[in-house]
């Protein structure tokens, strides 16, 4: 292998980084992902009933935020969304979530699948790193960021024309091949747009869909 043909990852120069030393004192808010990423990396994904009975299993082991589907992605996850709420399966004290891309028609039908519930999180995503920018999109970091900027509204607005308390979550996909201070700029860009506060935190999350370097970097 010609491994010397590529470049190390460039580490972060932040000598004054207070975070390896400090410690968790009380337990984190933890989110399962099994229904929707797991399902998405199977060969055969799970129909319905095999994913209410996963549900059914992530609950008895204690799960309060699960991530349950990709609404938009195919009819089946869009009924297993539907299907939670006429069985009422999803008590009180638990909150889904649901993914979507940062296009107009696939927002729409992710709230399709979510009205008439309580609450939920409202995850969206876009590919930010060089290679899916340049391969994939054919855009410009700006024009990225402006996809990120609309997709951002238009999640802001229905999630305000609804009576149920949604939660905001972005991932700038492929974090980890994506250039550091744009990843910073495209989720400032997007909090920019949902105004987040103590009391309607939005969630960042930095997915590692390639591991390119060790999680201290990150």
């Amino acid at each position: 292998m010609q491994h010397d043909k590529y470049r190390p990852y460039p580490p972060m120069h932040l000598p004054d980084r207070k975070w390896p030393s400090a410690a968790i004192t009380s337990p984190p808010t933890w989110c399962s992902v099994d229904l929707r990423d797991g399902n998405q990396a199977l060969p055969v994904p799970m129909g319905v009933d095999k994913k209410l009975r996963y549900f059914r299993l992530l609950r008895e082991i204690g799960f309060r935020e699960i991530e349950v589907a990709f609404p938009s992605a195919s009819e089946t996850e869009y009924e297993f969304v539907r299907t939670l709420l006429r069985e009422g399966l999803v008590d009180d004290d638990v909150v889904i979530q649901v993914l979507t891309q940062s296009r107009e028609s696939l927002i729409r039908r992710t709230f399709e699948a979510i009205e008439g519930y309580r609450q939920a999180i409202v995850h969206q995503y876009l590919s930010t790193s060089e290679v899916q920018r340049r391969v994939v999109f054919g855009m410009s970091r700006e024009e990225i960021i402006t996809l990120a900027v609309r997709g951002a509204r238009l999640i802001r607005d229905l999630a305000a024309d609804t009576d149920a308390d949604i939660r905001l979550e972005f991932s700038p996909e492929s974090f980890t091949g994506t250039q550091m201070e744009y990843a910073l700029e495209v989720c400032g860009a997007v909090l920019n747009v949902w105004h987040p506060t103590p009391d309607k935190p939005a969630i960042i999350n930095l997915p590692a869909t390639v591991e390119m370097t060790t999680p201290n970097v990150f």
